[in-house]
C-alpha cells in the first residue's frame, strides 16, 4: 500500500519589477529538509524588495538547482520538492 512519491518544482515567479534583475538572496530551508506547503523556503531580491518564495508541497526539498547570489528568470526552476510520504508517517 505503498504511494508514488509525487515531485514538484519551485518557479520563479513574474515578479513584475521594471528592473527585470532578480536574485537568489537565500535559501532558508536546506537540501533534504522537510517542508510543509506554504513554508518559506527561499527570498528573492528585485532592487530593494525581497520576495519569499514558499514550498508548494509538504514534503521534502529535495535539491537547491540555483544557488545563492545567481541571477534568475521568470519561468527558471529553482528547487525539486517531493511529497516524501516517508517524511510525514515518520513525524510524531
Amino acid at each position: 500500500m505503498s504511494e508514488a512519491a509525487h515531485e514538484e518544482v519551485l518557479v520563479v515567479p513574474a515578479l513584475g519589477f521594471a528592473t527585470g534583475m532578480v536574485a537568489v538572496s537565500v535559501w532558508l530551508v536546506r537540501e533534504g529538509a522537510a517542508v510543509r506547503a506554504g513554508d518559506r523556503v527561499v527570498q528573492l531580491v528585485a532592487g530593494a524588495a525581497t520576495v519569499d518564495l514558499v514550498a508548494p508541497i509538504t514534503g521534502r526539498l529535495e535539491r537547491h538547482l540555483v544557488e545563492e547570489d545567481a541571477c534568475v528568470e521568470p519561468g527558471e526552476t529553482l528547487a525539486l520538492f517531493t511529497n516524501s510520504v516517508a517524511t510525514e508517517a515518520g513525524s510524531s
